[in-house]
């Protein structure tokens, strides 16, 4: 067998738990007639007193090479960091051709081999092994299973348990970098609970007869995110104390759905003026509606997928790409709705007489664009960035930086678009009219 071809699929296998987040829970899985080289089951970052526990039964594997099958040191479990990760995948391009790296990752200087398959009792089929490891030292690790018999297929049922024990010798089943997390969570799902309570006062009593059905709908949308929150937080503590989310997952998954859907819509309604500057929507906004709202249940169903299951299923990079090729299509169709109600208003602009009230317009859909689309980047790109590069030791970062940018962009939104008596939509000074005019004919407002 030439090594140099068998490393480098397996490298770039490797390569992907890079950019896996840290998981957490204890897994309980099944694989069946699984011939892949190599499987990614969890990424976890560990203290000093982190431990691995891993209990497989039912193990068989069907080779149709006899010897192959029987060769039981090629199958096992390992641990490796990202840092020797990088390391393994360096020297591998540095020298491709070198005889000097085993042709089994498992006998690799720089995995951390937890078992292979000469340990388990009784052998194959049927065969069974049960043990407890301390990580080599505080990193964070990725465990993987490798098989180095080409045209073999294993099935086996795997239990695993990844957690870290504190002081008072309890175990904390998020890893190190996650535990504050719950607390984020809980901080912000009151303070969005207090946005409510703000909204709703501004909207059911000191500006009722200013308010319209958009102003409810995006009551609504705080509703969700800050349960969203709440129910986050309930997942993420019983995780960390029992390794399980005790069925929390499932509301959680629930509003996460709701919260995206409602996001986007309401992003969209407020790009096309519905409800506060027209009370109804041309066909492409429905459209745009109609194709933006599937596409966003589809894309939490493939987020709920990935969430639930793990690298382990074959088809968790398919899931992966259809996700982030969803989240695409709707950033970017959510973005037409706001061009057309700019030019809209410009084309108007030349032909009404409302020079200032035009303008006003105009100012705040453009200030909205902008403030969207940085909304976005950041969300799918620096908090992304965060994820990758940041320690594993502060990974919490990137959800506080994503959850407080949310805040910064909700009350921005609400703030702009809030109902008033006099807003700033229909507040016009006969004073201001000739130079609206005149900033009108000089600037373009074209995006």
């Amino acid at each position: 067998m030439d090594g140099a071809p068998c490393r480098i699929p397996l490298l770039i296998s490797l390569l992907l738990a890079l950019i896996l987040p840290s998981m957490a829970e204890i897994k309980t899985l099944e694989i069946s007639d699984d011939s892949r080289s190599i499987i990614l089951f969890e990424k976890f970052g560990f203290s000093l007193k982190g431990t691995v526990n891993i209990n497989i039964s039912g193990v068989s594997v069907a080779s149709a090479s006899s010897a192959l099958a029987a060769d039981q040191s090629n199958f096992g479990f390992f641990l490796i960091s990202d840092e020797s990760l990088i390391q393994a995948a360096y020297d591998t391009q540095q020298n491709p051709d070198s005889n000097s790296y085993p042709d089994c990752i498992l006998m690799s200087p720089y995995v951390y081999l937890l078992f292979n398959f000469l340990k388990l009792s009784p052998p194959p089929p049927s065969g069974a092994y049960s043990d407890s490891f301390n990580a080599p030292r505080p990193d964070e690790y990725s465990l993987y299973f490798a098989n180095c018999n080409p045209g073999s297929a294993v099935t086996m049922a795997i239990h695993t348990e990844m957690y870290n024990t504190r002081r008072d010798n309890t175990r904390d089943y998020l890893s190190v970098g996650q535990s504050p997390v719950p607390s984020i969570y809980t901080f912000f799902a009151v303070a969005y609970a207090a946005f409510l309570a703000v909204w709703i006062y501004l909207t059911l009593f000191q500006n009722r007869l200013s308010s319209h059905q958009i102003h409810h709908l995006m009551a609504g949308l705080l509703l969700s995110k800050a349960l969203y929150l709440v129910f986050a937080a309930e997942d993420q503590h019983y995780i960390r104390k029992t390794g399980t989310p005790h069925g929390w997952d499932v509301p959680f998954y629930i509003f996460q759905v709701l919260k995206g859907v409602l996001l986007f819509t309401v992003i969209v309604l407020i790009g096309t003026g519905w409800s506060f500057l027209k009370p109804f929507l041309q066909e492409r906004e429905k459209k745009v509606i109609m194709i933006v709202i599937p596409l966003q249940i589809v894309a939490n169903i493939a987020s709920v997928v990935i969430g639930e299951t793990g690298p382990f299923i074959k088809d968790w990079v398919t899931w992966n790409q259809v996700f982030l090729l969803i989240d695409i299509i709707c950033c970017c169709a959510i973005l037409f709705p706001i061009i057309w109600s700019i030019r809209s208003l410009r084309e108007t602009s030349k032909t009404d007489g409302k020079a200032a009230r035009n303008l006003t317009k105009l100012t705040l859909f453009r200030q909205f664009y902008i403030v969207v689309i940085g909304y976005l980047y950041f969300t799918r790109i620096v908090v992304f960035a965060l994820k990758t590069i940041a320690s594993y030791k502060y990974r919490w970062v990137s959800v506080a930086a994503e959850e407080t940018v949310g805040l910064i962009f909700y009350l921005f939104m609400f703030y702009m678009f809030r109902p008033v008596e006099r807003n700033q939509y229909f507040a016009i000074d006969d004073e201001e009219e000739e130079a609206a005019e005149l900033a009108l004919r000089e600037e373009e407002f074209e995006l």
